[in-house]
């Protein structure tokens, strides 16, 4: 199977299958690394890590797309992609899965929120009306150049409307062609068990460590029957703190050792980047 068909068979099979963010190539190459089955590259992630801004609407479709296609060089993994609103109307949307899908995106998440948008777990959010978001819908659905690339597609309702309409704009995205749903910044426990029953079409639970949505342990989230359990800022959470605890010991201390506690070791580092591989390359050429 290639990537994209990995990525339906996984999301249909419904087994809660972890799905961690990457922000950059090596942030892939670590999650790959640990035996993870896909990727969710995170547009929140590339804004806090490439811009050092947060997550309201800074990010544009080139940053995006070079994101989604260095590590789409780095891994082998199915790629979900994160695509915000669309970068527009319509034919923003629609521009923007023919990039995306040419950058090397299995999946393109578009959500409804009105624009600029910004992260799915801060307050003031709004949303644009469900025919405008089921107009962006279809441009998605026919601006694929392969019928194999899904289409995410997100409602951030539940904080505007509640959870019965944030359901009902879900089914009628579901009507519209999307492969996979998101229903995003669900509240209440029993909400995240609902869902499942109420929803045909595979869905993604996004665990936002820190947000508004209770951290329900995947095993939980596979039972219950949803398809992905998304993570997409564990990795960039986990990488600052690392940063503060190096750096911090190195203001401290007025030195840094190789201590795998603090940081990687060097050997490590050049593993990850696939050094051995390169040298290789470089004899074989000579």
């Amino acid at each position: 199977m290639n990537t994209k068909q990995q990525l339906k068979a996984l999301a249909e099979a419904r087994r809660g299958v972890l799905v961690p963010g990457a922000f950059n190539a090596l942030s892939a190459r670590v999650v790959a690394d640990l035996g993870f089955e896909a990727i969710y590259v995170t547009g929140a992630g590339v804004t806090n890590m490439w811009f050092g801004l947060p997550d309201q609407a800074f990010m544009g479709l080139t940053d995006i797309a070079d994101h989604t296609a260095r590590i789409r060089d780095a891994v082998d993994l199915p790629l979900i992609v994160d695509a915000d609103t669309g970068f527009g109307n319509a034919l923003n949307t629609y521009h923007a899965v023919r990039t995306l899908e040419r950058a090397g995106a299995d999946c393109i998440q578009i959500e409804d929120q009105i624009s600029p948008k910004r992260c799915g777990h801060f307050n003031g959010k709004e949303v644009i009306s469900t025919d405008e978001m089921l107009g962006k819908i279809k441009a998605a659905v026919d601006a694929r150049r392969d019928q194999g690339t899904l289409i995410m597609a997100r409602t951030d309702a539940c904080a505007t409307q509640g959870f019965e309409a944030a359901v009902e704009r879900a089914q009628r995205f579901a009507e519209a062609g999307a492969d996979i749903l998101f229903v995003e910044a669900v509240t209440q426990a029993d909400e995240i068990r609902a869902l499942p029953q109420l929803l045909s079409t595979p869905q993604l639970m996004n665990m936002v460590i820190g947000g508004k949505t209770p951290i329900t342990d995947a095993g939980e989230l596979a039972d219950l029957g949803y398809g992905l359990v998304l993570y997409a800022n564990a990795a960039l959470q986990g990488a600052v703190a690392g940063m503060q605890k190096a750096l911090g010991q190195l203001r401290n201390e007025r030195r840094v050792d190789e201590n795998p506690a603090v940081v990687a070791p060097f050997a490590e580092r050049q593993r990850l980047v696939n050094k051995p591989f390169w040298d290789a390359l470089e004899k074989k050429y000579e």
